[in-house]
């Protein structure tokens, strides 16, 4: 943790008073509990129970849009915060006949998908096997939602998300320590009152981001289609408004006139991973040949190479046509990830990359330059035309075939190089001010969990502390 959450921790968590007497838990992640808490397993305050679901899952018969109970999916709880107000279908009566109802105040957990992730109904609602509840709980839900939400429990389970071992066994053998109903409703009470403060400015500052994120997009889609501001064109000797013609590309629009419009494979190759059937576990080495994945490529700023996997000579020499160069374009073709885009502007060390991964190199450096395709490839009008090229089947992908297509804008070379500069410290000013607003959001949501466990677990007493 760093100084400055210690510092809020000190500050805020620690100046809430302890119990005055403690005992010994038993229990590892728990610690000392005040004196007069029980410790027991969560199934002996209520048995713990997996939802159902109407088979087959996708016959119409089960839904109705005018049905009193809605249908819960693991999106709906993903997007949720700590009530579940709404969801995107309803079932009919014998839907809903075929599953599990929940009323209003009922906590559910989700056990696959967001593993972990707790929610309280705040509507009629059913929910299927990706779920347990609690139908004998007789405490305040708000009390157990966070103490699952503080991800304590979890601890010895795997890690919080989707690595998570749960299920009906494993939920009601975590123990934790029960205060009566009464102390259970102070310590939720001071929680949601203590929630609401930091979650606003947690809003606020994700909504910063998305604004600036934005201005960066728009950033790099004018200047790549239509050339350098008047007043940075005017500085590198470039006309700070030249003429403009069609590219006879539906998501370019207009470009200077004296660009020219290609497609991608006729100023640089494409080529990616082919008949490749990857590595199993135990052949990834300590040290070697850098084995880029796409959680490496996917940051705005350079590629990560501290956190990369490595392989043998003999498996990095198995394709060589993506044996890494200094100046090569990444793109990530398949999952959540597609379209993500960044360059090699070093290596420290040989490389190359997974199957999830097309390398786009220039043919020519004098034709094309690197940092400008890549700049091209993340900006609006290429996502909008990936968005199009998906393949509809299963995981999203994307072909070499359809790499190759990609309309590509080239500016005179001595431009290209302007624009590439231009935007590298156009990014960096705005990628700076977005890494201290993501630092501000860690602190908030590091003091907010520690808050949380603080309470839930007994370390303060807010037994007393005023609304």
């Amino acid at each position: 943790m760093s100084d400055a959450v210690q510092k809020l921790d000190v500050s805020n968590v620690r100046r809430f008073k302890p119990y005055p007497a403690y005992k010994p838990s038993g229990v590892e992640w728990l610690g000392d509990v005040p004196e007069h808490w029980e410790v027991k397993a969560i199934k002996w305050e209520s048995a713990v129970l997996r939802g159902a679901s109407p088979r087959p899952i996708d016959d119409p018969v089960y839904f109705d849009d005018e049905g009193e109970y809605a249908w819960v999916r693991i999106s709906d709880v993903t997007s949720a915060g700590m009530y579940l107000e709404e969801t995107t279908q309803r079932l009919s009566e014998l839907g809903s006949s075929l599953s599990v109802r929940l009323y209003t105040g009922q906590l559910f957990l989700s056990i696959a998908g967001s593993v972990g992730k707790p929610c309280i109904a705040a509507i009629k609602c059913c929910i299927h096997d990706g779920f347990v509840y609690f139908p004998f709980w007789r405490g305040d839900s708000r009390f157990l939602y966070y103490i699952f939400a503080s991800g304590e429990p979890y601890k010895g389970l795997g890690k919080l998300g989707t690595q998570l071992n749960l299920n009906t066994d494993t939920v009601g053998a975590i123990r934790t320590g029960f205060p009566v109903v009464a102390e259970q409703r102070a310590i939720a009470d001071f929680l949601d009152r203590e929630t609401a403060k930091i979650d606003p400015l947690i809003a606020k500052k994700r909504a910063l981001i998305e604004k600036l994120n934005e201005k960066r997009s728009a950033l790099i889609s004018r200047t790549v289609t239509r050339g350098l501001p008047p007043d940075a064109a005017c500085v590198a000797g470039f006309a700070p408004q030249p003429p403009l013609k069609p590219s006879g590309v539906n998501w370019v629009g207009d470009v200077p006139a004296h660009w020219e419009v290609k497609r991608i494979d006729f100023v640089s190759t494409v080529k990616a991973r082919l008949g490749w059937k990857g590595l199993t576990a135990d052949e990834y080495v300590n040290e070697g040949f850098i084995f880029l994945a796409t959680p490496n490529i996917s940051g705005q700023g350079e590629i990560d190479f501290e956190n990369v996997n490595y392989i043998t000579e003999e498996r990095y020499l198995e394709s060589p046509e993506i044996m890494l160069r200094v100046r090569d374009v990444l793109i990530a073709k398949d999952g959540s990830t597609l379209g993500i885009t960044n360059v090699v502007r070093y290596l420290p060390a040989p490389g190359t990359v997974n199957s999830s991964i097309a390398v786009i190199r220039p043919k020519r450096h004098d034709r094309i330059d690197s940092r400008f395709l890549f700049r091209w490839l993340t900006s609006n009008p290429i996502q909008g035309i990936i968005q199009q090229m998906k393949d509809g089947q299963g995981v999203p992908h994307l072909f070499q075939a359809d790499n190759k297509k990609f309309p590509v804008v080239l500016p005179p070379f001595p431009e290209q190089l302007a624009i590439a500069e231009f935007l590298d410290r156009g990014t960096l000013t705005l990628d700076s001010l977005v890494a201290v607003i993501a630092g501000a959001i860690d602190r908030l949501q590091e003091y907010r969990t520690a808050l949380i466990t603080a309470a839930v677990t007994g370390k303060i007493d807010v037994r007393g502390t005023a609304a």
